[in-house]
């Protein structure tokens, strides 16, 4: 008899509890990407840092650039379950900050 009305009182107590959400504040649901929305995000992103586009090949999902002596190469790649992988390659970086930079600039382009 105890057991059963502690159980009892238990499960009054817990059933008052109400779940509330842990904050007010606003979040964004955001659809997957598309390949062409991934591949100007890409291609705009090393425009932002000053890098002059040598090759914009959306076809095979390629976009190259220089600033300086540095190359960048940006390979997009549309993966089988449907999500899009964007890659930022450098060669020769004079600036270590460079690739930071850019994948700065390519989530700000994305909504990050």
């Amino acid at each position: 008899m105890r057991l059963s009305l502690m159980a009892s009182s238990g499960i009054l107590a817990l059933s008052a509890c109400a779940l509330t959400p842990a904050g007010t504040g606003a979040f964004t649901v955001m659809a997957p990407a598309s390949f062409d929305r991934t591949f100007t995000a890409a291609a705009g992103a090393m425009q932002d840092q000053g890098l002059a586009l040598s090759l914009e090949d959306p076809v095979n999902g390629i976009v190259v650039g220089s600033l300086e002596s540095s190359a960048v190469m940006a390979d997009v790649d549309q993966l089988a379950d449907g999500h899009v992988r964007v890659t930022f390659d450098s060669t020769g970086a004079n600036d270590p900050a460079l690739m930071a930079r850019i994948s700065s600039s390519y989530n700000r382009r994305m909504g990050r």
